[in-house]
């Protein structure tokens, strides 16, 4: 008895840990798993438990125009977004990570500055400044409002992997008798892919899900899914916001796939 007592005691916070990680995980999962079988409702008003079952949601999906439109209109803004802020925020990251200026971390902290401000004062913010400058409620505006939010993420896990990179190697390359160009397209680039996978990734699955900035450039022709989302529950709250959601969610686990088939999802943001 004592030896099981003391077992017993020995192996109390392996199974405390156990019990937490359940009870985080189900935490999690729970809300997403209930949307998910809320989509298959057959019933015309979300209620549980579920009478019946049917796909009549998923159809109307695809009948209901406003949600296939912003559904485009979300995936072209979310990829549009991800290789504009790609494109500025690569190169940005390179230049701050080997710099030795002082003024090199206050920048690199600078860049940060749109997520770590609420996104309702930045759309704000943006609205104003654009429609200023005369992009008003177009989707050039809605596309340079996300960059806006996408670069930081790029520009902190393409940081992070450089820096985490010995110098030494483009050096010794250069030595070799490479040239700038090649340097960088066949030592850098390699180098920092994984950084740019992390934060691309991070900025597609953002912009995708974003609603504070997009509720500002809302339009008819530029109003994204979670816009179209919000607009509909305030007048119906049927399971066809579940099943829509269920799609998104779907969207967002299928580039998830993709990218893990293409990169592998352990070594993105981790120097190899």
């Amino acid at each position: 008895m004592r030896k099981f007592v003391h077992r017993l005691s020995e192996d109390m916070p392996a199974w405390a840990l156990r019990a937490f990680m359940l009870v985080f995980f189900v935490f999690l999962i729970a809300p997403i798993a209930i949307v998910v079988w809320m989509s298959f409702s057959a019933q015309s008003y979300i209620g549980f438990p579920i009478q019946s079952y049917s796909l009549r949601w998923f159809r109307r999906v695809v009948e209901y125009e406003p949600f296939l439109n912003s559904l485009i209109v979300s995936i072209k803004v979310a990829v549009l977004s991800t290789l504009f802020a790609t494109a500025i925020g690569v190169p940005a990251a390179l230049a701050l990570a080997r710099s030795r200026s002082k003024a090199a971390d206050a920048i690199a902290t600078f860049l940060v500055a749109p997520i770590s401000m609420p996104l309702i004062v930045l759309g704000f913010a943006l609205l104003f400044y654009l429609s200023t400058l005369g992009f008003g409620l177009s989707l050039l505006a809605l596309l340079i409002a996300h960059s806006v939010v996408a670069v930081p993420y790029i520009v902190r896990t393409v940081i992070g992997v450089y820096r985490s990179q010995p110098a030494d190697v483009e050096e010794a390359a250069m030595i070799l008798g490479a040239s700038r160009w090649q340097t960088f397209r066949y030592v850098t680039l390699p180098l920092v892919s994984p950084g740019i996978f992390a934060g691309a990734l991070f900025a597609f699955l953002i912009s995708l899900d974003n609603l504070p900035i997009s509720f500002f450039f809302g339009s008819p022709e530029t109003s994204t899914l979670p816009v179209i989302l919000l607009s509909y529950t305030e007048n119906q709250f049927d399971p066809s916001i579940a099943a829509v959601s269920t799609v998104q969610m779907l969207l967002a686990l299928a580039t998830l796939f993709v990218v893990d088939r293409i990169f592998g999802i352990r070594n993105i943001g981790a120097p190899t």
